[in-house]
């Protein structure tokens, strides 16, 4: 089976991993830009720039373009620290505050107390549900929207519907 776009920049391992995350494709046309990317990703700063792409009618960033950049970031970072199991965002929510007029920063932080429920979690039931807060911020600091991320971490074999769930490329 021939390998996706994604697959294959992520095997050849081209540039560091804040250059991958910005060419990953659904984030290339958003146009990016990973200013911190530490710990595997337990301290994730992105800048979202307000362009003619993403702006309303009314002159402020679209909902839909901050939603498409929050959702996977928490199911990145736990696929990443706690590897071998299947990842997926559960549910997500984003609480607008203020319009968004220029541009924005998304900032995710995963706390090591937070980090060691989960794998506690994950040793004791196989699974995990960890519920992430984290916003995006315009660069004056002011909180634009807060986001309230849910991640189904699961081990492979089977959910509870009893359908499989398999590794990728199996």
């Amino acid at each position: 089976m021939p390998l996706t776009l994604t697959e294959w920049l992520r095997k050849l391992q081209l540039g560091s991993a804040q250059r991958r995350l910005e060419w990953y494709p659904p984030f290339r046309s958003m146009r990016i830009k990973v200013l911190e990317l530490e710990h595997e990703g337990r301290s994730t700063r992105i800048l979202l720039p307000l362009n003619r792409r993403n702006r309303n009618p009314g002159g402020s960033m679209f909902g839909g373009c901050m939603a498409s950049l929050a959702d996977p970031i928490p199911a990145l970072v736990c696929a990443r620290i706690f590897p071998g199991y299947a990842v997926w965002t559960r549910a997500l929510s984003l609480d607008f505050r203020h319009e968004a007029r220029g541009d924005l920063e998304l900032r995710f932080q995963l706390e090591l107390e937070q980090e060691g429920q989960i794998g506690s979690d994950l040793l004791e039931k196989g699974r995990a549900s960890p519920r992430f807060e984290y916003g995006f911020y315009q660069t004056d600091g002011r909180l634009c929207a807060l986001i309230k991320n849910t991640v189904a971490i699961r081990s492979f074999g089977e959910n509870r519907r009893g359908d499989a769930l398999r590794r990728p490329g199996k």
